[in-house]
Order: structure tokens, then C-alpha cells, then sequence
């Protein structure tokens, strides 16, 4: 429900901020029979002075797990490569995934279907309501905020609180976590213009050390330009006028493409930093308000939307009783080193477009080199750049399997692993003429499918999409009840019994 006059549920997860990293955490709780409020400091609007441009292979696969990635798909354009410097380009064509490709599409869109799914769940909204304080005890965590006229509104109270507020959080302020970290680039210009000309890619990206330049297309008439100057380090509150977004444009790119109007323009300063811890108690973590870095390589609402999807299924479990508190320090355990990595590696491909001294551009160019000849190199930058290769860390003596992104694997009945994963369950994929015991009770939360092919692993997949858990030999009763009890939770709980189907998921 999203009228607030209406009766609704007390909630039991309050989401601060309404970017994609808030509205995917709270339509999946919704969708899994949690009832949530999402906070956003802003009116009710879906803005088109997006800053976010593409959607990578592993937020896809995430979208597909939820029955979304038509639908975003359909608003945005494909792009077979990712330009970074010079000659260097990611190459996604090579990628294992359905989603071998790069969506070009406007944080907005990405914001409109997110939202109309929050609210078809169930999410209720509260806009024009901002955070100014928070407090925590054993039991839950209590919210003052204030309303529209800016007077202080009845305090919110829930079990757990998401801040998901971006970069400078009120959520994370409240906890007293620090955010260290520093700029990377100053007087960054951003511009929505008219062109003239149409460029020659959909995605055009260019830098010289002088300055560099980004321009991609919203679909409406306009371009999102992204640029900078080295020598035009002036504060983020200096005027900017359409002159010198051309002449920065006209620096990196070698032409302004006939650049006429402009809809809006200013300037920000790109910052790395991260949060030290993303869980204080009943408070968490994500997005933006966890971890912010340079804009190279489109990482950032990706890594965010990532963040969603690894957390969601985990408070849905523990506020079901499925699983105890502790499950949610794997939250931060999975997703902070993935964040420290993006850091690096954004941080890195921007050092190297900037690079004027002439060793760094020798660097530049003989990892260039390197990378168009190094094929297993290649694919793995254009890896960790889509969110393919990250893989979370395994207990001492696990199955190799164990931790790892799964494939869209084809299963028995003509189904594929990620339809199966879109009623937010587990799903244990077993070998043919198999079945596992101990799946009584847990419908609500295990789907079981069998391999389209001969493999004999058996493999129990997380509602993410990582493996919780693998064998190469048949379990005895014994070890099937300990491995189910482990991850899914005990049984008793989630009906009579798990869904087994060999057609449609």
C-alpha cells in the first residue's frame, strides 16, 4: 500500500532513501511477506537528471531472477563494448552470461520500474519525510523524522533500518560511522544538452590527460555530458555556462558535436570512499550511503542494486525466524570487500585516463597492449567490471563451488535456473533420478529442479544467485537435513513441502 491514510501493516524494515539500491531492497522484502516503509527525503518525482547510464551483466541476471530484465531491456539500447581509454575497451561479447552485453538506459527508468514493483508489492512510501535522528535498542530501531513543512512527524519505529541515502546519509551519520575516503576529481562538469550532430557511438568516451569527456544519449532529444579540465579545478558552486561544457567537449573529443542547448548543468566532485562497517546492530548499510566512487567503468548503481539483492533475502529470513541475527554479518562480509575492489578499480581506470606524465601513459599503453593480446586478462577485467567474477568467500574445506556467481544453468523440462529463482526461494538443482529428503516444510522457501544434463553435482542455489552449498557424492538423510537446516532453516515453518516441477518455474 502506498496511501498512508489507508491501513497498513507496523513495519518491520524501514529503507531510508528511495534511489535503485532502496527501491530493490524494499520490493523484495515486500515480495517475501515483510512488511517495509521506504523513507525519501525528496517529494514523490521520478527525476530525469539521472547520473547513472548503464546496467552491466550481473544486475541483469539479477533482474532476470526477479522477471524485470524484459522489461528494463525494452527501454534501453545494447552496447557490445565499454570504451575506458585509448584503445582499451572491455569487450562483453565474451562474457558466460545471457546478458553478454552493456544496457545503456537512464537511472530514472531503472527508478520508474523499480518503483512501480515496490508498489505493486506493497512497499508504503513516505515522501517529504527526512531523517533527523535515530535510536536502537534490543528490540528495533526508532526514527525521527520530518515532514513535508518541516515539522517533526510521529517517529517511525521498526526492527531494522536500511540506510540507503547516498553519499552524505543521515542513517550513517546517526550510527556515528565515518566515511574516509577523498576526492579523486574536482570540477567534474555534468550538462544535459541538445547536439546537432549524433555521435558516431551510442556510447561515446574519451580522454587525453588534458581532459576527458563522456556523452551518452537519454532517448528524448538530449545527452548526458560528463567532463573535465585539468585546468579548471574551481569549486563545485563556481557558474558553468554552455561555453565551457563545448570547450571541454571539444578538448576530449575533438569536436562539440554542434552543441546547442542546455536543459541543465553543474558541477561535482567524484569522491572514494567507503564505510568501514555496513552493519551497527539493527542498523545497515547499502548503496551509496556504504560506498562511493569514481563514475569509470559505470560500477556505481550496479554495485549498489547488488547490494539489495544480497541483503534482502537475508532480513526477510531472519524476520522470519528462517535463520538467527547472525546471518546478517554476512552482509558485510560478502559485499565489503566487493566494494573496496570497485573502489580500486574505478579508481585505477580513471588515474589511467588522466595520465599526462609519460610514464604513467607509457603504463597506460602497454597495458593496453597487454589486454588485446591476453585473452584470459581480458576476460577477466570485463569480469570484475560487470560483476561476473566476484565470488564470495567459502568456509575452510567447502566445495569449490561454494560462494560462486551461478550460471543460468538449463534445467530438466526445458526450465533454466533464473525462472526458478523468481519466487525469491532456494532452489537445489539435483542430479536426474534424484531427490533429496528433509525438503518437507520448506516450500515457502526451496524450490528443488533437476539437471537438464548428466551432471551429477548436486548444487543449492541462494535467492542471489551464488551457490550455498555443493557435493559431487550422494548425501546420506543425515547430511541432507544438516546442510537444508544450515541454509534454508528448519523445516516445519514453510508448508508441506518443497516444490518440486520439472516445467515452468
Amino acid at each position: 500500500m502506498t496511501d498512508q491514510s489507508r491501513t497498513t501493516p507496523a513495519p518491520r524494515v524501514l529503507v531510508v532513501g528511495a534511489g535503485p539500491t532502496g527501491l530493490l531492497l524494499a520490493g523484495d522484502l515486500a515480495l517475501a511477506g515483510v512488511p517495509v516503509t521506504l523513507v525519501e527525503k525528496r517529494p514523490r518525482k521520478i527525476s530525469n537528471l539521472s547520473r547513472a547510464f548503464v546496467l552491466h551483466a550481473r544486475t541483469l541476471e539479477q533482474f532476470d531472477a526477479r522477471g524485470i530484465a524484459e522489461d528494463i531491456e525494452a527501454t534501453g539500447r545494447r552496447l557490445a563494448d565499454i570504451g575506458l581509454f585509448g584503445r582499451l575497451s572491455v569487450r562483453l561479447g565474451e562474457l558466460p552470461s545471457r546478458f553478454n552485453h552493456l544496457l545503456v538506459v537512464p537511472q530514472y527508468e531503472v527508478e520508474k520500474l523499480l518503483l512501480r514493483r515496490a508498489e505493486e508489492a506493497g512497499v508504503t512510501l513516505r515522501y517529504d519525510t527526512e531523517v533527523t535522528g535515530l535510536a536502537q535498542d534490543g528490540e528495533g530501531v526508532t526514527l525521527t523524522v520530518r515532514g513535508p513543512g518541516g515539522e517533526e512527524s510521529e517517529p517511525l519505529r521498526a526492527e531494522y533500518a536500511v540506510g540507503t541515502d547516498g553519499m552524505r546519509s543521515a542513517v550513517r551519520r546517526a550510527v556515528g560511522l565515518p566515511f574516509p575516503g577523498r576526492s579523486v576529481i574536482r570540477s567534474v562538469v555534468l550538462a544535459d544538452v541538445r547536439l546537432g550532430e549524433e555521435p558516431e557511438q551510442l556510447l561515446t568516451v574519451r580522454a587525453n590527460g588534458e581532459a576527458f569527456a563522456f556523452l551518452a544519449p537519454f532517448g528524448d532529444g538530449y545527452h548526458r555530458m560528463i567532463g573535465w579540465h585539468r585546468d579548471r579545478d574551481v569549486p563545485d558552486t563556481a557558474p558553468l555556462g554552455l561555453d565551457e561544457v563545448k570547450e571541454i567537449t571539444r578538448l576530449a573529443l575533438g569536436r562539440d558535436y554542434d552543441m546547442r542547448e542546455a536543459r541543465w548543468m553543474s558541477r561535482f566532485h567524484s569522491d572514494e570512499r567507503q564505510a568501514p562497517r555496513y552493519r551497527v546492530g539493527r542498523v545497515l548499510l547499502a548503496g551509496d550511503a556504504a560506498h562511493v566512487h569514481s563514475p569509470a567503468g559505470g560500477q556505481g548503481m550496479n554495485t549498489g542494486l547488488q547490494d539489495a539483492a544480497n541483503l534482502g533475502w537475508k532480513l526477510a529470513a531472519v524476520l522470519h525466524g528462517h535463520a538467527g541475527p547472525a546471518l546478517l554479518d554476512t552482509y558485510h562480509a560478502e559485499r565489503h570487500p566487493v566494494g573496496r575492489s570497485v573502489l580500486r578499480s574505478s579508481g585505477g581506470i580513471v588515474r589511467l585516463a588522466m595520465a599526462r606524465r609519460p610514464w604513467t601513459r607509457a603504463l597506460r599503453a602497454g597495458l593496453t597492449t597487454f589486454l588485446d593480446h591476453c585473452g584470459p586478462a581480458r576476460r577477466r577485467l570485463a569480469g570484475q567490471v560487470t560483476g561476473i567474477n566476484y565470488a564470495y568467500a567459502a568456509p575452510r574445506g567447502a566445495h569449490r563451488l561454494t560462494g560462486t556467481r551461478v550460471p543460468d544453468l538449463a534445467l530438466a523440462g526445458g526450465t533454466r535456473l533464473y525462472a526458478a529463482l523468481r519466487g525469491g526461494r532456494f532452489v537445489l538443482v539435483l542430479p536426474r533420478g534424484e531427490e533429496a529428503p528433509g525438503t518437507a516444510g520448506r516450500a515457502d522457501r526451496l524450490a528443488v529442479r533437476h539437471w537438464a544434463s548428466a551432471r551429477r553435482t548436486a548444487l543449492l542455489v541462494r535467492p542471489d544467485g551464488y551457490t550455498a552449498w555443493a557435493a559431487d557424492a550422494p548425501a546420506s538423510a543425515a547430511q541432507w537435513e544438516t546442510v537444508l537446516t544450515t541454509h534454508v532453516g528448519p523445516a516445519g515453518t514453510g508448508g508441506e513441502g518443497a516444490e518440486i516441477a520439472e516445467g515452468s518455474a
